[in-house]
């Protein structure tokens, strides 16, 4: 029976599904950026749109658990764990809040999806030059301000196996330079939609589980592995179940 329905899907996925997903994109991109140059929040609420409209016709079912912890009120260093690019439309669709991704530089290239990002106020990211990423990172620091988050993927790139590949620093710093929360989140079930190196779209169940938020204050700079030690076993605990 799942050989059949995976069948079944094929036809829909390439005929459709993928050509609708190309074509959206760009149309929200452009609405982004248009509204980008009048409020560059409510063209965050594009993304949103975008990210709802190709979950439903993938189709991606999700589950969120957690929000309560979240303060709107409150700049959080958003790190959640990556499987798949359908972890960007999980995050945008459902995470709830007003945040900045920090995203790799390649992404830019992306026709419209990278444009709109760049208007809306989103962080490129270059991994190869080490002082221009502390720059970027550096520059982030005047959009945090007044519940506007930022979302950093601390493995840098997504695990092929589901479990985590080993964080960087960035995010960590970006958190202790400028005092701010850690909000934990685990992603779960993204690399079964859409796995790793692969354009193998499957429709699926997700769940995003939002944890409290990590308190900064209990950490100094000498701590930090630590505190990436804590982040990831609190990340980690859904994803060995």
């Amino acid at each position: 029976m799942a050989k059949f329905y995976f069948f079944l899907y094929q036809p829909y996925k390439w005929f459709f599904f993928i050509p609708f997903l190309a074509i959206n994109t760009l149309l929200f991109a452009t609405i982004a950026v248009a509204i980008a140059f009048i409020n560059p929040k409510a063209a965050s609420l594009v993304g949103v749109a975008w990210a709802r409209v190709n979950s439903f016709f993938t189709p991606m079912f999700v589950e969120v658990t957690g929000r309560e912890h979240i303060d709107k009120n409150t700049s959080y260093v958003i790190i959640p764990n990556h499987q798949s690019y359908y972890d960007v439309l999980l995050m945008y669709g459902w995470i709830g809040i007003d945040f900045k991704w920090v995203m790799k530089q390649e992404l830019r290239k992306v026709p419209g999806l990278g444009i709109a990002c760049e208007k809306i106020g989103h962080i490129f990211l270059d991994r190869t030059n080490k002082k221009g990423a502390l720059e970027t990172l550096n520059k982030t620091k005047a959009k945090l301000i007044n519940g506007t988050s930022v979302i950093i993927f601390p493995e840098g790139t997504r695990s092929k196996t589901g479990q985590l590949n080993p964080f960087k620093r960035g995010a960590f710093n970006l958190a202790l330079n400028l005092q701010l929360p850690i909000l934990p989140v685990t992603l779960i079930g993204t690399k079964n939609i859409l796995p790793a190196d692969s354009f193998n779209i499957l429709p699926g169940k997700v769940k995003m589980i939002i944890h409290p938020p990590i308190n900064i204050k209990d950490y100094k700079e000498e701590d930090m592995i630590k505190l990436m030690n804590d982040t990831k076993d609190i990340i980690a605990a859904p994803l060995k179940k």
